[in-house]
Parts: structure tokens; C-alpha cells; sequence
């Protein structure tokens, strides 16, 4: 593993490059400003080049227990090849310690505190109007959650959320701390195969997998690869887009899951309107959108993990440096078995995108 290095921003020089950035390039997203400019994300926004922002402190879980109180917003959560966009208000929430829950019919996200270093209230002028938008970031200044104010969220809610929580105006720069690298799977001959069936046949509950994982020190693809057909079988890279698209065919009712590094996003319903533009398959409703880089998929999994209630059967695509882009499921709700419907657009998806 890697050391972590420090590195001091440099937003006062940074500044201009990105204002010379946005002339000759309009309507550039920041995501791919910072990666033409060799910055983080973070701190072009602290750099309030082409929108005004307020540091917020780092009471995560005091801020958290406030959003509620806005209503109706949009979540988006993203990795390098997939973005989860999600409208609702958050409902219940609960944080503690290192770890964030918010569940609803809408907004319903897993939140790893531990990977929030940085928070911004942003007032972004978007087509003559405002946009306003609460952005957190990892300890590089990588975006790991938003939340965007609608035309219906309630503005003096938020207001009060940024007074309670702006830092005050001598806060101390950003101190950007690279990301370690991840661990390399350990070679194959040396993971006890026996004691991961053993243990995987076991499970009764689909978090006891990931604890599982790191039991054994084995990677999560590596242990896909190894577990046998019983639990994991390679199909075709487009198997994500021909389950979503049987899906919106027959109305089966899906969960899609994106990850960053400090939080999951979970849609929950159908899918209906879809769409694809260049190398991006789109999920395009009113209540969620999916767009999702379909030339990085490097491999895709049907895996099934034993649980109290059942086989719980999911579908996992991954990147070349094997990180999970996407998982999807049949909508469950604990106590419940799986939809037969999907089951029967897994078991199409084995037939005719089995890997050999």
C-alpha cells in the first residue's frame, strides 16, 4: 500500500488557468476541467472561478440530520464510468461514527463518513438562474456525493444549513491528501478456495460478503473467477444493457446500485425511457437517471449469494482495474424472496451471454 503524500492547493494560480480553461472551452464540466488541468475537482470549486462557494465544516453527521428539512432535491453519486442521479427527499437518516444510512422510496444511499474530508455549499449561475448544490469530496478532492436544490426544495432551509455549517472566512486551505492505492489480489494458489465455498455456501445476509472477502484476502473479481458456477458465472460485457433494456420491456422492477468512494446510491422501481449516446447507455425517467460508460466494462458477473431469505441473485459489471462500475438486482425487500420475473431475465441473460 501506498503512503499518503500532502499536498497544498494552489487555487490562487490555479484560478486563472481555469478561467483561460472555461473561455476557450464553454459549458466544460468541472470533473473534466480538473482532470485537463491536473487539479482535483475540489479545488476548482474552492477556487469560485465560475461559481461562488462556502467551506462548510466537517459536522457530517450534524449536516446530514438537516437535510430532511430541504425537501425534495436531486442526489448524485458517481465513479469514473458510471453517474446515479436520483430525485426525492431524504427521509430517514441515521449517521454514526464512520458510517451514514438514508432510506426512502427515493433516496436511499449508503454514506462512508470516513471519505468525507471536504464540504462546499455552490451557487452556480446555469442558464441565467441559480443552481445551488451542497458537493462533498474525498481527502484528493475527488466529488463523492451532491445534493441539488430543485425549483421546489426549500431554499430557507437551506439558507439555514450553510449559515449553521460555513466555516468561518480565515479557514486554512485545502490540504489535499492523495488516496492509496488498492491492495493487489493475492495470487490465486494462495487463497484457501475450500474455506470460501465453505463460507460463501454460509452466508445469511449479502453484507456478510464484502467481511467475507477480507477474511479470505481475496479480491472481488478474483473471487468471483474462483468460487465456481454454483455462485458466479461470466457472461457478455453487454449483458448490463440487454438486462436493463428486458427489464423496461416488461416492467420487472430493478435496483441499480453506483458507488464512490464514500457513498452507494440505490434506485429501487422501474426502468423505462432509455437512451444511448455515443459510448453512454442512459436511463433517461423523470425520478432517476443512469449514465453509464459502456466501452470501460472489461467483465460481468450473474452471482448469487445465499441469504436467510433465499438465493439473492445479482448482475456485476466491472472496470479493467477490476472496480465494480455497477451491480443490479431484482427489487427485494428483506423477508422476501426474489421477483420470478427476474430471475427469468437472469436466467436469459445465461443462456445467451455466457461466457465460455
Amino acid at each position: 500500500m501506498t503512503t499518503a503524500t500532502t499536498v497544498q492547493t494552489g487555487t490562487v494560480e490555479l484560478a486563472p488557468a481555469y478561467r483561460q480553461l472555461l473561455s476557450a472551452t464553454p459549458g466544460l464540466r468541472i470533473r473534466d476541467a480538473a482532470q485537463k488541468l491536473g487539479a482535483s475537482e475540489a479545488e476548482l470549486v474552492a477556487s469560485n472561478v465560475d461559481a461562488s462557494s462556502v467551506r462548510l465544516a466537517d459536522d457530517w453527521t450534524g449536516l446530514l440530520a438537516e437535510l430532511p428539512k430541504l425537501g425534495k432535491v436531486m442526489t448524485l453519486t458517481r465513479n469514473e464510468f458510471a453517474v446515479h442521479e436520483k430525485v426525492g427527499a431524504f427521509e430517514d437518516v441515521t449517521a454514526s461514527g464512520k458510517f451514514g444510512l438514508v432510506l426512502g422510496p427515493d433516496i436511499d444511499l449508503r454514506i462512508f463518513l470516513d471519505r468525507w474530508h471536504f464540504g462546499f455549499a455552490v451557487d452556480k449561475p446555469v442558464e441565467g438562474k441559480s443552481q445551488r448544490s451542497l458537493q462533498f469530496f474525498d481527502s484528493d478532492g475527488t466529488a463523492v456525493h451532491k445534493i441539488f436544490l430543485r425549483h421546489d426544495s426549500d431554499t430557507e432551509a437551506y439558507d439555514a444549513i450553510v449559515e449553521r455549517f460555513a466555516t468561518p472566512n480565515d479557514v486554512a486551505p485545502l490540504q489535499l491528501n492523495s488516496v492509496p492505492e488498492m491492495e493487489p489480489d493475492c495470487p490465486d494458489g494462495e487463497v484457501d478456495i475450500v474455506g470460501l465455498h465453505t463460507a460463501w455456501k454460509s452466508l445469511k445476509d449479502t453484507h456478510e460478503f464484502h467481511p467475507m472477502l477480507r477474511r479470505f484476502k481475496v479480491g472481488r473479481v478474483q473471487a468471483l473467477r474462483l468460487i465456481g458456477r454454483d455462485f458466479a458465472r461470466q457472461v457478455s460485457v453487454g449483458s448490463f444493457r440487454s438486462i436493463v433494456e428486458a427489464a423496461a420491456g416488461d416492467g420487472t422492477e430493478i435496483m441499480v446500485f453506483v458507488g464512490s468512494r464514500g457513498c452507494i446510491q440505490i434506485h429501487t422501481g422501474p426502468v423505462r425511457k432509455l437512451k444511448t449516446y455515443g459510448a453512454w447507455f442512459n436511463v433517461v425517467d423523470p425520478g432517476f437517471n443512469l449514465h453509464l460508460r459502456e466501452d470501460a466494462i472489461a467483465s460481468a458477473w450473474v452471482v448469487r449469494k445465499p441469504t436467510v431469505d433465499g438465493v439473492v441473485t445479482s448482475l456485476e459489471i466491472f472496470d479493467q482495474s477490476n472496480q465494480v462500475i455497477a451491480l443490479t438486482f431484482g427489487k427485494r425487500m428483506p423477508g422476501e424472496p426474489e421477483l420470478a420475473s427476474w430471475l427469468a431475465l437472469v436466467a436469459g441473460i445465461e443462456r445467451n451471454g455466457a461466457e465460455a
